[in-house]
C-alpha cells in the first residue's frame, strides 16, 4: 500500500485567516474609557484631571459600554483596545474587562501602570488578556519621570505596578516618550527593557508629539511644540540603528511612498476599525475629533457609522491650493505624518499642510538619499524611479531638481506654509 494521505494539516494560527470572503465591518475597536488621567504629562494631547467631575458625569455608563462591545462583536470584532486618559481610573474597569473577555475579545490595555494592584494583576493572570499590556515609561529615575508626569509619587506608583505584573507573570511591553527630561536615559531604558521577557527590540518611542486633539488649550499647544525633536534630531534618532533602519525603509518605501491625490484620507482610518471616545462618539481614529467627522452612537449604531457615515467622510477631497500643490503630489506620503487629524489639531481644518511634518519627511528623504539638498518632493516627476532604485540599494539622485521657492530648515517650501505655521 502507498503512503496514506494525512487527514489533518497543522498550520500556525498567525499564518492563516480565520475568515473567508469579505472582511467584517469591524475587526478591531479602540475604546477610550475616560479622558481623565492621574498623571499630568507635559506632552499629552488629551488628558483631563482625574478629579474632573464634569468629564466623569459625561462618560459612558457601564451598561452603554457593554452594549457597544456586544455590537462590536456582532460585527466581527476580535480585538478591543482600552485606552484613555488612564483607563484604570474607571471603577468598573474590572467588570468591563471580564465582560470583554467573556465575549471572546482579545484585550489590549494602554496604561501608565500606576494603578496596577496585586488584585488586578491576579485577575489578568487568571483571565489572560491574550495581548501584552502596553506600559509607557516616562523615566528611569524619580526626577526625570515626575518632570514628565508632573505628579509627586507617580514614579514609585508606576514601578510598583510594573513589578506587580512581573511577579504575576502577566505579559506586558514597554514603550517610551522621548522628552527633554529623559533623553539621556535611552541606553539605561533599553538595558532594563531587555530584562522584561515579553519586550522585543527595537523599543517603541513616541517622538512626534501631537497637539491637543480637542483644540482646547492654546497655551498647552505652545508647550507641546517646544518638546518636539528638530528634523535633524529625528534623523539622528532613526539612524542610531542605521543598517536595520535602511533595510526597513527600503521595504517600506517600495510599498507606501506615492502621492495622495485630492483625497485627504490616505490611511486606513475608519476601515474595519474606529475609536469610541469616552462620551459615546465614534471616530475614524483616536486623533480625529473634528465635530463633523464624528458619529454620535447615542443616536445610531457602530454598523451605520461603518457602512454609511465613515465612507462618506473618507471620500472628502480637498480644494485647498496649499494641499493640492504640495501634499497631493508629494511622493513622500509614506514618510510624512500629515493627515486630517493633525491638520485639525494644528490648524482647525482637515487639509492644511503641517509644516513640522513636512520638514521631518524632507529631512528623512535627504538622509536616505531620496532627495538632493534643496529639492522639493512634490516637484519630483520621476519619483517612481527613485523609489525603485532606493529599494534595490542603487544610487538614487542625479540632481534632477526643479524650480525652488521659499525655505523651511533647508527644505524649499512655499512661503504660505510658513505663514500658516506662524499664525497658530
Amino acid at each position: 500500500m502507498g503512503k496514506r494521505a494525512s487527514y489533518a494539516v497543522k498550520v500556525r494560527a498567525d499564518e492563516i485567516s480565520l475568515r473567508k470572503g469579505n472582511a467584517p465591518p469591524l475587526a478591531s475597536l479602540d475604546l477610550e474609557l475616560t479622558e481623565r488621567c492621574n498623571n499630568n504629562c507635559i506632552h499629552c494631547y488629551i488628558n483631563l484631571p482625574a478629579e474632573d467631575l464634569n468629564a466623569r458625569q459625561r462618560e459612558l455608563s457601564t451598561r452603554e459600554i457593554r452594549e457597544i462591545l456586544q455590537e462590536a462583536v456582532s460585527l466581527g470584532c476580535l480585538t478591543v483596545r482600552f485606552t484613555g486618559g488612564e483607563p484604570l481610573l474607571r471603577e468598573d474597569f474590572e467588570d468591563l474587562y471580564i465582560f470583554s473577555r467573556k465575549l471572546g475579545l482579545r484585550v489590549i490595555l494602554l496604561t501608565n501602570a500606576t494603578l496596577i494592584t496585586p488584585a488586578l494583576s491576579k485577575v489578568f493572570a487568571r483571565v489572560p488578556l491574550l495581548q501584552p499590556i502596553e506600559v509607557t515609561v516616562y523615566g528611569m529615575r524619580r526626577n526625570s519621570y515626575e518632570a514628565v508626569s508632573r505628579v509627586a509619587g507617580s514614579f514609585e506608583a508606576a514601578w510598583h505596578g510594573i513589578h506587580v505584573l512581573l511577579e504575576q507573570k502577566v505579559p506586558f511591553v514597554v514603550k517610551g516618550a522621548l522628552l527633554p527630561p529623559n533623553r539621556e536615559e535611552m541606553e539605561e531604558f533599553a538595558s532594563w527593557a531587555a530584562t522584561v521577557p515579553w519586550v522585543e527590540n527595537p523599543l517603541s518611542y513616541s517622538i512626534f508629539f501631537d497637539l491637543r486633539a480637542r483644540r482646547d488649550s492654546g497655551h498647552k499647544n505652545i508647550s507641546i511644540k517646544k518638546l518636539r525633536l528638530s528634523p535633524e534630531e529625528v534623523v539622528a534618532f532613526f539612524f542610531r540603528r542605521r543598517e536595520e533602519y535602511l533595510r526597513e525603509m527600503r521595504e517600506f518605501c517600495s510599498q507606501f511612498t506615492r502621492p495622495s491625490g485630492k483625497g485627504i484620507f490616505s490611511c486606513g482610518a475608519g476601515v474595519g476599525s474606529g475609536c469610541v471616545d469616552a462620551y459615546g462618539y465614534f471616530q475614524l481614529c483616536m486623533l480625529l475629533r473634528q465635530p463633523a467627522t464624528v458619529y454620535d452612537l447615542k443616536k445610531g449604531s457602530l454598523k451605520d457609522a461603518l457602512i454609511n457615515f465613515f465612507p462618506r467622510i473618507r471620500e472628502i477631497q480637498t480644494e485647498n491650493p496649499d494641499y493640492l500643490n504640495r501634499c497631493a503630489c508629494c511622493f513622500l506620503q509614506g514618510l510624512c505624518e500629515q493627515c486630517p487629524a493633525r491638520s485639525w489639531m494644528e490648524h482647525g481644518t482637515l487639509d492644511t499642510p503641517v509644516a513640522y511634518h513636512c520638514e521631518i519627511a524632507h529631512a528623512q528623504a535627504r538622509a536616505l538619499g531620496l532627495l538632493e539638498e534643496g529639492e522639493l518632493a512634490w516637484q519630483i516627476v520621476q519619483w517612481q524611479e527613485r523609489i525603485r532604485n532606493f529599494s534595490e540599494g542603487k544610487p538614487v539622485c542625479q540632481k534632477k531638481a526643479v524650480q525652488n521657492s521659499g525655505h523651511v530648515r533647508g527644505v524649499d517650501i512655499e512661503p504660505t506654509m510658513e505663514k500658516s505655521r506662524k499664525s497658530e
